[in-house]
């Protein structure tokens, strides 16, 4: 059926319209305005079950202006408190991870906003490849991430690198277990060196308690051993732009389809990957919006 130019006209700018209000929603709305909590219930291998433990996790902070700001990070952590979280988890890239801000957000500022989180067991963050390559901005010179731990420790968070922490929760023991970040040191494009450690950080290991591992990337996962009951990550975003039916093709390929989001089991070892709260390259999400995680582990049974 032919069509004239007029009605060509009209439809061409219904279209533009509707690729106009998406680009809007996937700039401004869903990754300046939106947040999900995102639960998960699970016993993981070897965790008793009569450990329960719930978990707050927060990752991928890239705070900076107007996306990430001090005052946004903190009503964020207001979520978190809200969960009632026995241990709260920050899985590192604090630093922003694009230029497109109207201002950077500095380490002391977002410290500020983590300064309210509270848990009983305690805060603990780990480090992130952003942390470790430049400074509150991508333009900015790297301080060996010596900004970043400091303002950690401002925060009254605990930072482990390659470092094991014995736990207690009930009177059960566990291992919380914090790795280096995997991709601190860039050679090269595409070539990196990481900081991590697995082996000595799990060398701390000192009885058969179960183990919760802090991994910024999943990219570790192949090579961790069944001991582990569970690993967190974030990192990938979820994909950061999900679209319908196709889903996330560039994060496919830079992760593997099944570790870019969400609980992934793989021989019996257990995962993990939080969609995190901001943004790398571009200040846009589509799909998979800002998350905080919600962890329940081995809850009580109901009588």
């Amino acid at each position: 059926m032919l069509i004239n130019r007029r009605r060509f006209l009209r439809g061409a700018g219904v279209l533009g319209t509707g690729f106009t209000g998406l680009g809007a929603y996937a700039a401004g709305i869903e990754p300046g305005l939106m947040l999900d909590v995102t639960n998960y219930t699970l016993t993981p291998p070897g965790w008793p079950a009569n450990l329960p433990l719930r978990i707050a996790v927060i990752a991928d902070i890239h705070a900076c202006e107007p996306w990430m700001s001090a005052a946004r990070i903190r009503s964020i952590c207001e979520v978190a408190n809200g969960l009632k979280p026995d241990l709260t988890v920050i899985l590192g890239d604090f630093n922003a991870g694009h230029n497109f801000v109207t201002a950077p957000v500095y380490p002391q500022q977002w410290a500020e906003s983590l300064e309210i989180l509270k848990a009983p067991l305690g805060v603990f963050a780990i480090l992130g490849n952003h942390d470790w390559w430049h400074g509150a901005l991508p333009n900015m010179r790297a301080s060996n991430v010596d900004a970043v731990r400091d303002a950690l420790a401002q925060a009254g968070v605990r930072t482990l690198e390659n470092d094991a922490v014995r736990l207690k929760s009930g009177g059960k023991p566990f291992w919380l277990v914090g790795l280096g970040d995997q991709l601190a040191h860039r050679l090269s494009r595409g070539v990196y060196r990481g900081v991590d450690d697995l082996g000595h950080a799990l060398g701390q290991i000192t009885d058969e308690a179960p183990i919760l591992l802090l991994a910024h990337e999943p990219y570790i996962f192949s090579k961790i051993s069944r001991r582990v009951s569970l690993t967190l990550c974030g990192h990938t975003h979820g994909g950061q732009v999900n679209l319908p039916i196709i889903g996330s093709p560039s994060a496919n390929r830079r992760f593997g389809a099944n570790h870019v989001y969400g609980h992934v089991i793989e021989e019996g070892r257990h995962m993990i990957i939080s969609a995190g709260l901001g943004t790398s390259d571009m200040p846009i999400r589509l799909g998979r919006p800002p998350e905080v995680v919600s962890i329940e582990i081995a809850p009580p049974l109901i009588a």
